[in-house]
């Protein structure tokens, strides 16, 4: 292969020709992606259940169908987003043309992860072909087998001069990084991130950063417990709890924790039977290093096991398990679990639960149980997080209307649907105006004076909206803006 030099130059000099801006070619790549997904599905799901363990049905809704989907519905609304998009103008701009053009940002990287090893790598690059822009992905070499099928799929149905994979390891990323490109997207953890966006300094590249964080729930006595159980233990024990936005941590009363603990010993036998070693539907951690770093936070915790608790080194197997009675000093408390750990530390109130929650860093996700609107609209009102789910768990992140993404250390930027589209893309201010009524020009032009400062004054001011005023400032700059062409037009004609 080429050095990545001759790569990423390569692929300037293919965007420069213009070949990616058309609809034509986007909707063509995207129709391709489409047909990939359908064609290679089975190929994709055998290699993410050799590295994760992951059941066919959890592979092709979390992975594969969820990546079509996206890209039915951008390649859907793609020649919508294409458009031009008109903005409002002030009296000195009315007979003229003002919009937004959005633009491709030229070779963008999209560096994948290995939790959702097909949907963390092709997701984000629906959004960067559909704003126009030639792609270099680099799966996570972590999930080694998806790797290897995505770089044959993606160069066997997608225009290869346009969008390439590269897969490796650290060197190679590395030596990627040091490459100049017009937007980076990355998806991964906070250390990471930060080597990412200290290499994409260099060049002033815009950055899209997807990370993590502790993403806490909040269940207060209003709940349904049987629901409770169920919409949370999904939400952990999905792919063994190695989701960004996972629910890392429980936080209810005494009373709550003893009784949501019992409901949660009737959900898990459900989900699992009484042995979850032998389930298809359970997964498994993704690596030695990461079985003995999770294994580390159970051994150092002061919390009880009050459900799971056992392991198998052999096959990186560590059992769903629920502790009770976590300190906030605990390690389980301070760094993300990415795993099938879930601590439930006590508080007194939700005031005790919002502070502890802003006592931390921003969380990427956020979820409340509780039937109290006035609960809810507090939690939300005295707290940040990326996204939130009220009364169950991840379900934001299905929605192609909203976006999804970080705040502070869990990350910057956002994407899905339409905001995909808008991360890589350059919003170009464009205001077109004719050689014509240059006389009005006359008003900014010097020799200046006070009553030119006057008038161009009275055309510019914005006045704060009291109740009902707004339609009626509307009307005013609406009918004056009229009048105005009106009699320009006249005295052209009269000239």
């Amino acid at each position: 292969m080429a050095s990545f030099t001759e790569l990423v130059n390569g692929m300037r000099v293919v965007f420069l020709t213009g070949r990616t801006q058309s609809f034509e070619w986007r909707a063509a790549q995207l129709r391709n992606l489409i047909k990939m997904l359908e064609q290679e599905s089975t190929a994709m799901v055998n290699a993410v259940r050799e590295d994760l363990h992951k059941h066919e049905s959890e592979s092709m809704i979390m992975e594969v169908d969820y990546v079509k989907n996206d890209a039915i519905y951008t390649l859907n609304h793609l020649k919508e987003w294409m458009k031009p998009e008109a903005v409002k103008k002030n009296l000195f701009t009315m007979m003229d043309s003002a919009y937004i053009k959005y633009e491709p940002l030229g070779v963008t990287l999209v560096i994948g992860a290995w939790n959702f090893p097909v949907q963390l790598a092709l997701g984000p690059m629906v959004g960067a072909i559909a704003a126009g822009n030639c792609v270099v992905l680099k799966p996570s070499e972590v999930s080694v087998n998806t790797c290897k099928v995505l770089e044959r799929v993606c160069h066997q149905y997608l225009d290869p001069d346009c969008v390439r994979v590269v897969n490796g390891g650290v060197p190679e990323t590395t030596e990627l990084l040091k490459e100049r490109f017009d937007h980076i997207m990355y998806t991964g953890n906070s250390q990471v991130a930060r080597i990412v966006y200290e290499a994409a300094a260099k060049h002033l590249t815009p950055v899209t950063l997807e990370l993590g964080g502790k993403s806490p729930v909040y269940i207060d006595e209003s709940s349904d417990l049987d629901i409770v159980a169920r919409r949370v233990l999904w939400g952990k024990f999905v792919n063994a709890g190695q989701v960004c936005i996972a629910p890392d941590y429980i936080m209810c009363s005494p009373d709550m924790q003893n009784k949501f603990v019992e409901k949660c010993k009737i959900v898990l036998q459900a989900f699992f039977t009484d042995n979850p070693a032998e389930s298809q539907s359970f997964g498994r951690v993704v690596n030695e290093r990461h079985f003995k770093r999770i294994s580390a936070l159970l051994a150092a915790s002061s919390g009880r096991v009050v459900i799971g608790g056992s392991s198998d080194a052999i096959n990186n197997y560590i059992e769903p398990t629920i502790l009770a009675d976590v300190k906030p000093d605990d390690a389980i408390m301070k760094d993300e679990i990415f795993g099938p750990l879930l601590p439930i530390m006590t508080v007194q109130n939700v005031d005790e639960a919002i502070r502890f929650i802003n006592s931390g860093e921003k969380p990427l996700a956020m979820y409340i149980f509780s039937k109290n609107k006035a609960t809810v609209k507090k939690i939300l009102s005295s707290t940040s997080s990326g996204g939130v789910t009220v009364n169950d768990t991840l379900m934001h992140q299905t929605l192609h209307t909203l976006p999804f993404g970080g705040v502070g250390s869990s990350g910057m930027g956002s994407y899905h649907g339409k905001f995909s589209f808008l991360a890589f893309s350059h919003k170009r201010a464009c205001l077109e105006r004719d050689q014509k009524m240059e006389k009005l020009n006359d008003l900014r032009y010097p020799p200046y004076s006070p009553k030119k400062h006057a008038i161009v004054t009275w055309f510019l001011k914005e006045k704060v909206h009291g109740p009902f005023k707004k339609i009626w400032s509307y009307a005013f700059v609406l009918t004056v803006g009229i009048l105005l062409g009106v009699a320009i037009k006249v005295l052209i004609e009269l000239a």
